[in-house]
């Protein structure tokens, strides 16, 4: 017989083992009827229901256990027993014990290798950039009855790379960089390469999406559940791992202050809840919901913490200003700081600097028509026009002065008064093209190293 000596592989067992489970269902509809046909094949209908299930039990135990390797990619193997899928439900019908054997042994595999989870803050691998993960990392804070000598001015190209520093962070929300391959361990430990925090996030949570998709498709088709049942089994097989995963992003959280982290955090996870809801998987719903209850709060606070420390920054203790661009900005932190130079130019040329830097930054994220770009652009020309006249006033003041005298008699209609003024015209024009070239060339040297745009410079020499 073939259910007696073919291998479980062959498709003439899985032939002849859905003619047996023809047969077992025909002989218990007849089985009230107490036939002698009945009880004539009834002990060989047992004795292959009883052999068909041994074998079928430890093939499919045999393939659950090599799962258990070390560094196996188990999903391959794991999708291969789709083919057998038949199996289960034949102990579905014939033996429930030897099924729900099978569904235990499957819950006890862990369904998430170590070798795919980038570690977290401490770890070796893959290794954080120099961010400190602290307190201290709120903007502008400065510790009592100290100064802060160089940290209100221009970092050096080593330290820009802060929990401030948006930089190129947002490209992981990106479409090339959401589905690209996961971060190999063992493989960023040899390149010596640094990651932020939401990359480690996106990598580790993008393979847990992957898996998590695999496994419930797995689960549905092979152990023949759906809904609540679905869930439950995903659960009981993934649960730890998720719990897991939630333990590491709690402590974490707990002790973060890189609001741009969280925040990326917080769109990848409403990106990857988007992608399973695309994929119909609704297993980890309750995972993803957890993460942003965990994260939009945390965001919260630290937003709320930064907007403390700049509102209750003394520019008198960030150290001695220059008035080229700063690298923290909030408006009218701005105007304090501004106001601890001497001279109204001074103060002219921090604000045009910073100004043209705050909407250089809202110009790459933020579409041109916006109100907060528009605030700006009138700042930043208000501003440069009155550096422009403060500029004028030493070696042209006469000159333009009263050029806005006469324009100020000509609107009214007391051109007339002008004619008095012959004398001092010329003595102004006279005074104007003997002193004009000298007086520009100095004038433009002083502008180009005032302001580090060269736009900017430009624009005000014209």
């Amino acid at each position: 017989s073939v259910i007696l000596e073919a291998p479980v592989t062959s498709p003439e067992f899985v032939a002849r083992l859905r003619e047996l489970n023809a047969k077992i269902e025909a002989v218990k509809e007849q089985a009230f009827r107490d036939t002698l046909a009945c009880s004539d094949v009834q002990h060989v209908l047992d004795r292959l229901r009883i052999k068909a299930v041994t074998k079928i039990r430890e093939f499919v135990l045999q393939k659950i256990y090599s799962f258990r390797k070390p560094m196996t990619n188990y999903q391959i193997p794991q999708n291969s027993l789709l083919k057998y899928k038949y199996f289960y439900e034949f102990l579905l019908g014939n033996e429930r014990a030897a099924a729900q054997e099978l569904r235990d042994q499957n819950q006890i595999l862990p369904k998430f290798p170590n070798s795919r989870i980038p570690k977290f803050p401490n770890s070796r691998i893959p290794k954080f950039p120099n961010f400190p993960n602290c307190r201290s990392q709120v903007l502008l804070r400065v510790p009592a009855g100290e100064r802060a000598p160089g940290f209100f001015s221009k970092p050096s190209l080593r330290s820009r790379n802060t929990v401030f520093t948006l930089g190129n962070r947002g490209a992981v929300i990106g479409p090339a960089e959401l589905e690209a391959p996961i971060i190999v361990p063992h493989a960023a430990q040899r390149g010596e390469q640094r990651y932020p925090f939401e990359s480690l996030f996106r990598s580790q949570h993008y393979a847990l999406l992957d898996t998590s998709c695999r496994e419930f498709s797995f689960l549905t088709e092979f152990f023949l559940v759906a809904g609540a049942a679905a869930q439950e089994l995903f659960n009981a097989v993934m649960g730890k791992t998720l719990g897991m995963f939630q333990k590491h992003m709690e402590s974490y959280v707990s002790d973060c202050y890189d609001a741009i982290a969280v925040f990326l955090c917080i769109h990848l996870v409403l990106r990857f809840r988007a992608l399973m809801a695309k994929r119909n998987v609704p297993a980890v719903d309750g995972y993803w919901g957890a993460l942003l209850e965990l994260l939009w709060p945390r965001f919260e606070l630290i937003l709320e913490l930064h907007i403390q420390s700049v509102q209750g920054t003394d520019p008198h203790r960030l150290g001695e200003l220059d008035t080229r661009p700063h690298y923290l900005e909030v408006e009218n932190l701005v105007l304090r700081a501004a106001a601890e130079f001497p001279s109204r130019r001074e103060q002219l040329v921090f604000l045009i600097n910073n100004y043209d830097m705050m909407l250089g930054v809202l110009m790459e994220r933020a579409v041109e028509e916006s109100k907060e770009v528009e605030a700006f652009q009138q700042l930043l020309s208000a501003r440069t026009q009155e550096f422009v006249e403060e500029l004028l006033a030493p070696p042209f003041g006469g000159l333009v002065g009263f050029v806005r005298e006469a324009e100020a008699l000509l609107e009214r209609g007391e051109g007339e008064k002008l004619r008095g003024q012959e004398a001092r015209v010329t003595q102004l024009i006279r005074g104007f093209s003997g002193s004009w070239k000298g007086a520009v060339e100095a004038l433009s040297q002083d502008v180009m190293r005032s302001f580090s745009n060269f736009r900017i410079g430009t624009g005000i020499i014209q």
